[in-house]
């Protein structure tokens, strides 16, 4: 069975041909439940809307699905470590808590964008990763100029979380190649699926 799948997007969100759609569609045809919210002016995204977007989101998933997980990009994974450092721990003990999150070429923290203000540098709260899900993992490209593999590194080892780092991989979007990814919707199904395979 499928579990209940949120998929967040990054700065000026996921086109057509990003890989959260085609993760979408594959989810809808097999019968999953996916969840795909436009967050409001990705283009100019402001930190504290997109904060309560989520908020308001996980909160419709709370007790639909056996297994709820998020899979969050660039700026939407940064959105998601602001959520944790943020979940205390009688929101997480009331619902708000998922099973797993996969937090995909998150943003570095010396990132900047003059659109983009708040999201970096994300706070690295471990303690909050762990109440806001059951299992984080990142993945980075080697060469993602948004983060490096140094940063993403320290990243992983501050939030005592797993990483995988796809040679080639970029900012692992559509730019990069990354519309169909069979990893990903193999993630969804086992968390220990590896994401070191590129599309």
């Amino acid at each position: 069975m499928l579990p209940y799948v949120l998929l967040l997007h990054g700065h000026t969100g996921s086109g057509p041909g990003h890989w959260q759609s085609w993760l979408a569609g594959e989810l809808a045809n097999l019968g999953g439940t996916v969840d795909v919210p436009q967050l409001t002016d990705p283009g100019r995204p402001d930190l504290e809307v997109w904060l309560a977007e989520l908020r308001h989101h996980l909160e419709v998933a709370v007790g639909e699905h056996d297994e709820r997980v998020v899979l969050a990009h660039s700026a939407g994974a940064a959105l998601w470590l602001h959520h944790a450092a943020r979940l205390t721990r009688d929101h997480a003990e009331r619902a708000l808590r998922f099973d797993r999150v996969l937090l995909v070429a998150p943003l570095g923290p010396r990132w900047e964008h003059p659109d983009v203000h708040g999201f970096t540098p994300a706070p690295l709260d471990a303690a909050g990763v762990r109440r806001a899900a059951g299992w984080t993992q990142l993945v980075v490209g080697d060469d993602d100029e948004a983060c490096g593999t140094d940063d993403a590194v320290e990243m992983a080892a501050r939030l005592k979380v797993d990483l995988d780092v796809i040679p080639g991989g970029a900012h692992l979007d559509t730019v990069a190649g990354y519309g169909p990814w069979p990893a990903v919707l193999g993630w969804v199904r086992d968390k220990h699926t590896r994401m070191i395979t590129n599309r």
